[in-house]
């Protein structure tokens, strides 16, 4: 697998234990720090305490079931990539999934290299995370970043956004410089304290009164500033740079794209 798994975890959920424990020793076997809970109760109180990379989900269980559960997940985690797994796969259990926001279903019994290739593409996936106070926009963000293959952590104030930052590795960091809490001239350094080698783009729908702290950050190293209401186009293809997918390739720096 091409993926350096030794940082990697899944988090395994099923009321079957002897499904649990297989997949658990098949993963921990190459690599991944794999958890593993019976219940959705149990799977949200790890979540809540780690990042994990990816989720795979059965999709019946007493109580909570696999989608309400990434519901769940999301609300927590919404950079955890879910899988469902499930022995009653048909075209409604592939919309609800879908429209869930999770990325995979599988079937029951599992089809193990399928399976593994996915966890490995889900995890090769490259980490972004909006920082954001407005709801609707970073859910906008989230369901635009997903459909483009990128995992989409979210985080509504600086005190969050600090603290995720210190726990993965982002290859991308969309900052609202205005936020409940501060500024995004402190998630940006918080930011580059934690993943100096992240790339910061700077988002304000007030060019005017932030210009001169967009102007700083810029010189103290972001990488580029969008303005509210989006060029979508242009932020997405802004994104893509800076993770090396455009054809511009390694090094590319993206220009800020403004919409004034």
């Amino acid at each position: 697998m091409s993926t350096d798994q030794s940082s990697r975890s899944i988090l395994v959920v099923d009321d079957d234990e002897d499904i649990c424990r297989n997949l658990a020793d098949i993963l921990g076997d190459l690599g991944y720090r794999v958890d593993t809970a019976s219940n959705g109760m149990a799977a949200l109180e790890l979540v809540r305490r780690t990042p994990y990379d990816v989720a795979l989900l059965d999709f019946r269980m007493p109580g909570m079931d696999g989608l309400e559960l990434y519901r769940q997940i999301k609300k927590e985690r919404a950079g955890t990539v879910a899988m469902i797994v499930s022995a009653y796969t048909n075209t409604a259990t592939w919309e609800q999934a879908l429209t869930a926001g999770a990325w995979q279903v599988l079937a029951k019994p599992v089809d193990l290299p399928r399976l593994l290739a996915l966890v490995d593409e889900a995890i090769g996936q490259p980490l972004v995370m909006v920082v954001d106070d407005d709801p609707d926009l970073s859910a906008t963000l989230w369901d635009l970043l997903r459909e483009r293959g990128f995992r989409v952590c979210l985080a509504n104030d600086s005190c969050v956004a600090a603290a995720r930052a210190r726990e993965q590795a982002y290859r991308v960091v969309l900052i609202d410089m205005r936020l409940p809490d501060g500024d995004g001239a402190e998630v940006f350094h918080a930011v580059r304290e934690a993943n100096p080698d992240a790339h910061t783009i700077l988002i304000t729908g007030y060019p005017r009164e932030a210009g001169g702290m967009v102007e700083q950050v810029l010189r103290e190293g972001a990488d580029a500033v969008c303005y509210k209401p989006f060029d979508v186009a242009g932020l997405l293809a802004t994104v893509e740079r800076l993770t090396h997918k455009s054809p511009d390739g390694p090094g590319a720096h993206a220009e800020g794209t403004a919409d004034e």
